[in-house]
């Protein structure tokens, strides 16, 4: 990066941190550090709900996800209106009417105290190695800019957001996100007209989108029906709805973020403007990442895009071949760019055998490029003992690094780590206040002070930080971040809005029944994620069907045992 670059990247990311602080105050009461006061309008919700969402993951690894398979993950978030409508009408009202922290203080008042630990634990796990994961998403960036490891990068971004968090809780938390939501739309504007603007002469938005579909990525829409496929309309409609709906139902990053609103309607309007602005904002997202795939036909990619695994295999004992499949890999690119030019001209003559014929060569050569590329990834295999070989994650990174202008570059890599910055701190966030809410105030100290509660919130922040930071130091080996994410979440979603859905619309069901039915599910979902039985978004939907089946039949046996032993009694 160039100089100019590294000022915009420290300008934009200090003001970001000093703003919020500002803005923030100083937390008198738990009700000031944890809920923002209850104070804001729904823009400020919508935004940061948003924010909350759309980590580093979404802006580093979606356009990647769009350049190796294409544009089908916006399906994923299909079912995402119809979450956002239900959670207006059911969830918001109760939560505020109780004026909660948490949403695990409700199922306390429905069910009991195990019940409501239960489900407080299960976020526990899987919101902190989600954190954990955010963390890591932006040190993918300082590693690959400096071209060292990305513990040392993994470390500066936790401490940085861990700053501004302890000390200014939900409210700086909410403050920072409006900020960097705004600067984060108008970053990837400007990222998407100048990938257009990089491309030949005679090629323009309209021919690159034709020669990615040529190829299989403009697959928008799947639907056929088949469980065992990621990403098709029904498992985002189906799947994606019962993700969605625990997700901002149930997980306190997404709760605390809504009842940091002034009203019962704003926090709702906070959310329709999620729903409606959400798979606008990913779809074009992905088409940034289809785009990079059109612009790198024209313009050799690296044969790797993560750099530093790049360099490490040169200095070892498979240098040679290595350089060998690079080789292979440049004459294999020339064959693919001059096919590239003929489904061109095929388009331009609008002959449909001729475009046929040149559509076939087209993939033909794609594959000989995939082919090398997989000997690549075996070499690397051979030459590091546990080596980062997913490299999605960098492609986009690699774009903005070598082609942006200076300026720009420094602007779109700290969008990158404002988003990152947003979520983490939110995850941060509700860690502690879960902590501090339904397990330290609930059963060690109830009754403390004020001043008390809102220390230890900081002393629990401070906790969970380095907890998630130690964790983002593992992250690397999972492949790609924005699908790792959701996967981890699909494991516990599903448990936890079966919880609330039998709270919610099953009274007659009591707590026991419902926790012995949330541990059988976990484990039913545990083993099925274990084995992939089905795409692991219906895991969302099993989970939460299965904690209302498990849970009706054991309290109708529960119900019925009582019975019997009234009887007896009655009879004795």
């Amino acid at each position: 990066m160039s100089l100019t670059d590294w000022i915009v990247l420290a300008a934009t990311l200090l003001g970001i941190v000093i703003y919020g602080i500002r803005k923030s105050g100083r937390s008198k009461n738990i009700d000031q550090y944890l809920a923002g006061d209850r104070s804001l309008p729904w823009y400020h919700v919508g935004l940061s709900v948003m924010a909350t969402q759309a980590s580093a993951i979404t802006f580093l690894s979606a356009p990647g996800q769009a350049y190796t398979d294409g544009m089908r993950f916006v399906q994923f978030y299909f079912g995402l209106p119809l979450a956002m409508i239900v959670l207006c009408v059911t969830f918001v009202p109760i939560f505020h009417r109780l004026k909660v922290y948490t949403a695990y203080e409700f199922l306390e008042n429905r069910f009991d105290l195990k019940t409501r630990t239960l489900t407080a634990i299960l976020f526990l796990v899987q919101r902190g190695l989600s954190t954990a994961i955010t963390i890591y998403a932006p040190a993918i960036i300082l590693s690959g800019i400096l071209h060292i490891n990305t513990t040392y990068t993994t470390l500066f971004i936790g401490c940085m957001v861990l700053f501004y968090t302890v000390y200014g809780g939900a409210k700086a938390v909410s403050y920072t996100q409006l900020l960097q939501m705004s600067i984060i739309f108008a970053g990837m504007f400007l990222a998407g007209c100048f990938v257009v603007m990089l491309l030949p002469g005679d090629v323009g938005f309209i021919k690159a989108i034709k020669l990615a579909g040529a190829q299989g990525r403009m697959n928008v829409i799947d639907w056929k029906f088949d469980p065992e496929n990621r990403y098709n309309i029904w498992s985002g409609i189906i799947g994606g709805f019962f993700l969605q709906l625990s997700y901002f139902g149930t997980d306190q990053s997404q709760v605390g973020r809504y009842l940091t609103g002034s009203s019962v309607g704003q926090s709702r309007l906070g959310l329709i403007m999620n729903g409606l602005v959400k798979i606008p904002m990913q779809f074009l997202i992905l088409l940034i990442g289809i785009l990079v795939f059109a612009f790198y036909q024209y313009h050799k990619p690296p044969v790797f895009f993560n750099n530093y695994e790049v360099e490490q295999v040169k200095k070892g004992s498979y240098a040679a071949p290595f350089k060998q499949l690079e080789q292979q890999y440049n004459v294999a690119f020339e064959r693919k760019k001059l096919s590239v030019q003929q489904f061109n001209r095929a388009q331009d003559s609008r002959n449909e055998q001729r475009i046929a014929t040149a559509k076939k060569e087209l993939i033909n050569t794609g594959a000989e490029l995939d082919t090398i590329r997989q000997r690549v990834v075996n070499i690397l295999k051979k030459s590091s003992g546990n080596p980062n070989i997913n490299d999605t994650n960098y492609v986009f990174l690699t774009f903005v690094t070598q082609y942006l202008p200076r300026g720009l570059i420094g602007l779109l890599i700290a969008i990158i780590f404002l988003a990152s910055m947003g979520s983490t701190a939110s995850g941060i966030n509700a860690l502690a206040s879960t902590t501090v809410v339904d397990i330290y105030k609930r059963v060690v100290s109830p009754g403390a002070s004020q001043q008390r509660y809102v220390n230890a919130s900081r002393l629990a922040t401070l906790f969970w930080g380095t907890v998630c930071i130690v964790m983002a130091l593992y992250a690397g080996k999972i492949g790609n971040l924005l699908e790792a994410v959701n996967q981890l979440g699909s494991y516990l979603y599903g448990t936890i809005l079966g919880v609330f859905v039998v709270a919610f619309y099953i009274k007659p069901i009591k707590g026991t029944p419902v926790f012995i039915a949330a541990i059988i599910t976990e484990m039913i979902i545990c083993v099925m994620g274990y084995y992939e039985t089905v795409a692991y978004l219906w895991l969302n939907a099993i989970g939460c069907i299965g904690v209302i089946v498990i849970a009706l039949l054991i309290n109708t046996f529960w119900s019925g045992k009582n019975q019997s032993a009234n009887k007896q009694i009655t009879n004795g």
